[in-house]
């Protein structure tokens, strides 16, 4: 038997014969061609009149080693920890597939789990680029308190150099659905410097008394002492009332320059990661809506702090004249920061480490889903 490529030199090489000849002469080279090859006749017609179909080629490169059961496990584990990106993602994988396994939400082969746990962060990529976010804008509600301007220092995007606990910016995100007539809820989002630590909650409205209530149950809920606030320019938080109990309880109290959100870098980024990203940008006004929102953070503040690792600029590096690129160091939960901080008594790490052994990652985010869902449908 004549091999498949024979058989294509063979119609190439008599194929401009065969179109050109006449049809006594194309029924000879057809059954010419029978012989030689052992074709069917209607076969042999076509290849003459239309040639071979071209060959494909091979795909240059190496064989894909990782697809299959080892992408279908990194979707999940990056379902569960909220979609992060791939350097934040790539050293808290073991972290994760060991809670995952230890609360039994997951179990991998050896094989399987080796190759999770040696993926890159390009590989990471690769495995996850078609899964894309939209990114949207909300809305700016701050407005200028002029009152104690002078009486609070400046703080500005180059005086971050706080590695202590405690140093927190804080700022209001608007649930107004696209529209700032009457009263709608906001969202109190706090950012320790040092750590990441982020705690959200809801209120009610923008007065000073309702931030300051809610400033106040921050400061309770925090694993560390509160040392320093740094807000935007709104009257709800440039006030007699806050910067009173500031001077009383030695908490110091810093401004961002107006219209200089890099100044509040850490907080606006949170703003968008954690609270639009959980809550999206609908309109919530009523009791009920408020109360889904204080349910929701109160599971946020443990799955954002213990399951969501945060990446820390340590500098800048100089490639060529005027030209730098920042340094960040190794992606950590403000958890394993907080555990790493001297500054943080021992008794506290424990209680830390006793609520994170009890935290279920799939559990938390499932909650939290069921409870955004319910928020999304309530009644207007």
């Amino acid at each position: 038997m004549m091999s498949q490529g024979s058989k294509r030199e063979l119609v190439e090489s008599i194929r401009p014969r065969y179109l050109k000849a006449s049809r006594t002469e194309k029924s000879n080279i057809i059954d010419e061609f029978i012989a030689n090859t052992g074709c069917h006749r209607k076969h042999a017609i076509r290849v003459l009149r239309r040639g071979y179909p071209a060959r494909k080629k091979k795909k240059s490169g190496r064989k894909k080693k990782y697809q299959g059961e080892v992408v279908q496990a990194l979707v999940r584990v990056w379902e569960i920890c909220g979609r992060i990106c791939s350097k934040r993602l790539k050293p808290f994988l073991p972290e994760m597939v060991a809670v995952l396994e230890r609360h039994k939400e997951m179990k991998l082969e050896a094989e399987v789990k080796e190759l999770l746990l040696s993926m890159s962060c390009a590989t990471i990529d690769r495995c996850l680029q078609k899964e894309h976010f939209e990114k949207k804008r909300g809305i700016s509600t701050t407005k200028p308190g002029t009152l104690l301007k002078k009486a609070i220092a400046v703080r500005t995007f180059m005086d971050w150099n706080e590695e202590r606990p405690g140093f927190m910016e804080i700022d209001l995100v608007a649930h107004c659905g696209g529209s700032v007539e009457g009263q709608f809820c906001y969202t109190l989002t706090a950012v320790d410097l040092s750590t990441g630590w982020t705690e959200c909650l809801a209120v009610k409205n923008r007065t000073q008394d309702a931030v300051f209530a809610q400033i106040i149950q921050l400061r309770e809920r925090l694993p560390f002492p509160l040392l320093g606030l740094d807000s935007d320019n709104g009257g709800e938080f440039i006030n007699d009332m806050l910067y009173r109990y500031c001077l009383q309880e030695e908490i110091t109290f810093t401004r961002s320059r107006p219209y200089r959100k890099n100044d509040q870098a850490h907080v606006e980024q949170k703003n968008w990661s954690v609270v639009r990203r959980t809550v999206g940008y609908d309109r919530y006004e009523t009791p009920a809506q408020l109360s889904l929102l204080q349910s929701i953070y109160a599971d946020l503040r443990f799955y954002v702090n213990f399951f969501q690792p945060v990446l820390k600029s340590v500098g800048r590096k100089q490639l060529e004249e005027r030209k730098f690129i920042k340094v960040y160091d190794q992606a950590a939960t403000p958890f394993q920061r907080a555990l790493q901080s001297k500054e943080i008594p021992v008794q506290t790490k424990a209680k830390l480490i006793n609520a994170y052994f009890h935290c279920n990652p799939v559990a938390l985010k499932n909650k939290i889903d069921d409870n955004v869902a319910c928020l999304w449908h309530l009644p207007r």
